[in-house]
């Protein structure tokens, strides 16, 4: 994984030195609220309900195992004890006591970490596939080019104070494992009929207030020419993005406007003007990048299913549920890729306790090289474990609560922090988590149910994504009561669709009866081996809104 050189310790050693004047000034009476605002919120920190919150960098949601043992520290010594993971693949601390913020960003910087750029209207964490670099359907390794991103756009002077927040993901394999379509810029890695490296770019998708699927605006950019883009997409937002409203700022709005062909037209004219100019990427800076990011020292002498390995999946049937849950396929044989689920029932999605961010650190140097990644579905991935310690490693992570075996089921959810924490949510999420994840708590009835996605928001904000969830559940306000309205037949990935709201929302109490009422809809209509949002895209959502309803629906 990247390293920091000389240069970044400094830069970020002197923002951490600039923050800590700048908290003790606020403290001090010195600086008034509106002043320290944009202090705060250029180092990652919010004001929320209850607590401060710290939102810490993790580039493309790759992690050390020593990295990890910071954020451990740091959880049991400034925080309650525990971290949550968001769907940026970052990580955030909900009750940090804000005289304390300096020194968690000074120990963030022992480790090479930091909180720039994680909140404000500027280029935010770049995302990427939890499973790059080790996938087999991989084209090329991601992060080399994340990385570039990332240190193209940390303080960028030119783009930071945009219109409104700023997302961009790469993905590098044929599956979209990192929600390009519904980034601000999404770059999905393509080979030219030559065999010359490049990205279709995508631009204006989002979630939020305004969900929209972004749109191609380019089939095919050399990579050489990424920053030089980048930069023509950046300031033609910045140039045309409405600043009046916040709520038509993000660039979405501005590509629906002037429709996708006319902003690709403005982009191409403003990158005649910086094509193959000083930013054009030299294939030295990518070889230079990509020795980051070499394979470990894979032991190649192994083979798949490992006589000893296929015995253990024959011996015990929990392990082998696991295996096929929670694991998969690895380019090197010998090898497999695991999820360990923070979905266990009664937890709320995302988090992890100090004790077990240790043991995860403790796995990640026992099985897998000392690295692991945060996926922006909310787990934590061991991307290079041999099959011959799977077993092992499963006993451990049982115990530890992370071996839930429920990978894309109905009980992995994706869930904000809703309004136990955030102050912009209108409603509570992690109780509904909860709830529906008690009501289907059966792990085998839910493998009968098979894949299925739900996430939920507890704003129009989205930061569950409940847009893109097979079924969505969205937290409303209503006269100063919490409600829940509910979608059907969003999905992420290459064919990545936005879902319909079936109706008026309902109460807390009802949503796990509503929930089984849809699963019931889907189980009684479902083809063999049809997915429940291949179901849903056949028949539509009036079936499940007659059951969630009755007639009156009608």
């Amino acid at each position: 994984m990247y390293r920091y050189d000389e240069v970044d310790f400094r830069l970020v050693n002197e923002r951490v030195a600039q923050f800590r004047d700048q908290t003790r000034r606020y403290l001090a009476g010195e600086l008034t609220e509106d002043e320290f605002r944009p202090l705060r919120l250029m180092n990652g920190l919010y004001v929320q309900r209850h607590a401060p919150m710290l939102r810490v960098a993790v580039p493309y949601g790759m992690l050390s195992s020593r990295q990890l043992r910071k954020l451990a520290h740091i959880a049991r010594t400034y925080d309650r004890g525990y971290a949550h993971f968001t769907t940026r693949q970052n990580l955030q601390f909900n009750w940090p006591a804000l005289e304390t913020v300096p020194d968690i960003l000074a120990e963030l910087a022992e480790v090479e970490m930091h909180a720039i750029q994680t909140s404000g209207n500027c280029i935010r964490n770049t995302t990427s596939d939890h499973f790059a670099g080790v996938a087999g359907d991989e084209l090329i390794d991601p992060r080399p080019y994340c990385e570039i991103i990332r240190q193209w756009s940390t303080f960028h002077p030119e783009f930071t104070f945009l219109p409104r927040k700023f997302k961009i993901a790469v993905s590098g394999a044929r599956e979209d494992r990192a929600a390009t379509l519904v980034h601000d810029i999404g770059l999905h890695a393509v080979r030219a009929a030559d065999g010359e490296i490049g990205f279709r770019v995508i631009v204006g998708g989002g979630l939020g207030r305004t969900p929209i699927i972004g749109s191609v605006i380019r089939d095919f950019l050399p990579a050489r020419h990424l920053l030089t883009y980048l930069d023509a997409i950046l300031r033609v937002y910045n140039r045309f993005g409405r600043r009046d409203n916040k709520y038509k700022a993000r660039i979405k709005i501005l590509v629906k406007a002037m429709t996708a062909a006319g902003f690709a037209a403005k982009v191409e004219e403003e990158w005649s003007h910086l094509k193959d100019g000083p930013a054009t990427v030299p294939a030295a800076e990518f070889e230079h990048m990509a020795k980051f990011f070499t394979a470990p020292a894979y032991d190649t002498s192994l083979s798949r299913n490992d006589p000893a390995y296929t015995a253990q999946l024959a011996a015990e049937p929990a392990f082998a549920r696991w295996v096929a849950r929670n694991t998969r396929e690895h380019k090197v044989a010998g090898y497999r890729i695991v999820t360990l689920s923070l979905k266990a029932t009664g937890v709320p999605p995302g988090d992890a306790t100090a004790d077990q961010l240790d043991a995860v650190a403790d796995w990640a140097d026992a099985y897998s090289f000392g690295e692991l990644r945060a996926s922006h579905e909310q787990n934590l991935i061991l991307a290079d474990v041999r099959e011959t310690d799977l077993f092992a490693l499963w006993e451990k992570a049982r115990a530890a609560g992370f071996a839930t075996p429920n990978i894309g089921l109905l009980s992995d959810i994706i869930c904000c922090p809703g309004g136990d924490f955030c102050s912009l949510a209108n409603a509570k999420s992690i109780p509904i988590a909860a709830a529906v994840q008690k009501r289907f708590d059966d792990l085998d009835y839910q493998h009968d149910i098979g894949e299925l996605d739900l996430n939920m928001s507890g704003c129009m904000n989205a930061c569950g994504h409940h847009h893109i969830g097979h079924i969505g559940i969205l937290g409303v306000d209503k006269q100063g009561s919490e409600w829940y309205q509910v979608s059907i037949g969003g999905s992420q990935g290459e064919h990545a669709s936005l879902g319909k709201v079936i109706g008026p929302s309902f109460a807390q109490d009802a949503m796990p009866d509503v929930i089984e009422k849809i699963i019931s809809v889907y189980l009684a209509q479902r083809h063999a081996d049809e997915r429940f949002i291949d179901t849903a895209r056949r028949i539509g959502i009036d079936p499940f809104k007659e059951k969630v309803y009755g007639q009156a629906a009608h």
